[in-house]
């Protein structure tokens, strides 16, 4: 079996004069958790909506589980779960009875009311729908995206909504079919929930992918920590790519103890936001050169 879950290869989706992806690469690798991240209108959802057969591309090559998304069949689709950003919120039907209906069209379904507890929904589980706060739609959501047992999930922007126990609800979820074997592709705009749960991560900006790497990966392009601390009274911070040999200078000019003492490396957040204001730049410098001529 290929160790490819998802290949992509210049996938492009344009309206109008607006590239709105343009010319994405990417491999996804069967049993891996990979986060796609990007601000608002990066080309996210867009790629992902493509990925999981809902969107028709403009150009580019598409396989998900060797299977071209713009030509679905029934077996293909009992494989893959999909989770938009907004799937539940008009449903009539109560959560287990979604769950239950979903339930009929897959051959091995999870359990309904193990899935029901994962999401933390037992407790709102015959409620009315429109007695489900908007966190509580995000879950179904989510539910409803893994009943089936896919081997493959999409998950747009999951957490949106979550208070922080649900998250974390959530990362257990996502934790435990990684175990099993299953293959997550999640868009998200919390960093922590990327460096947590993503064996590697790709950033887009514009359409274009930017990066690709693990989050030690990307953590590692920031070359410089930052060292603050208190002097005569004044706070002061530098970045130095040796802190110990700036600390070593720091107190050589230091009697006794130096006051707020603290190194801090780069953080994941740090890099995604060099990067995203890098790519920001030069679009702008393009758009400008552009209209001068």
């Amino acid at each position: 079996m290929s160790d490819g879950a998802i290949s992509v290869t210049g996938l492009r989706k344009t309206y109008g004069p607006k590239n709105a992806v343009d010319g994405i690469d990417l491999e996804v690798h069967r049993g891996e958790v990979f986060a796609l991240l990007g601000p608002n209108g990066a080309g996210k959802s867009t790629t992902v909506e493509i990925m999981g057969g809902f969107r028709k591309r403009t150009a580019g090559d598409v396989a998900v589980l060797g299977v071209d998304p713009a030509h679905p069949t029934r077996e293909w689709r009992e494989r893959v779960g999909i989770m938009l950003q907004s799937t539940s919120g008009s449903s009539v039907l109560t959560a287990r009875e979604a769950l239950h209906h979903a339930a009929r069209l897959y051959p091995n379904p999870r359990d309904i009311d193990e899935t029901l507890e994962v999401v933390g929904l037992t407790e709102k589980a015959d409620a009315k729908p429109q007695l489900l706060s908007g966190g509580q739609h995000r879950r179904l959501d989510v539910a409803l995206a893994v009943m089936g047992n896919p081997e493959l999930v999409f998950l747009d922007e999951p957490t949106t909504g979550f208070d922080p126990e649900a998250r974390r609800q959530f990362w257990t979820l996502i934790e435990s079919l990684r175990d099993q074997g299953t293959t997550i592709l999640l868009t998200t705009h919390y960093l922590d929930e990327a460096d947590r749960l993503a064996d590697r991560i790709g950033i887009i900006a514009n359409g274009s992918m930017v990066a690709l790497d693990t989050p030690e990966g990307l953590r590692s392009r920031a070359t410089d920590a930052w060292v603050s601390w208190v002097e005569d009274g004044a706070p002061r911070r530098e970045p130095t790519p040796t802190p110990t040999a700036f600390l070593r200078d720091l107190l050589a000019r230091n009697d006794g103890e130096i006051p707020r003492l603290q190194i801090t490396h780069p953080s994941l957040e740090d890099v995604y936001l060099d990067l995203i204001g890098a790519a920001q730049a030069e679009a702008a410098a393009e758009s400008d050169e552009e209209v001068a001529a």
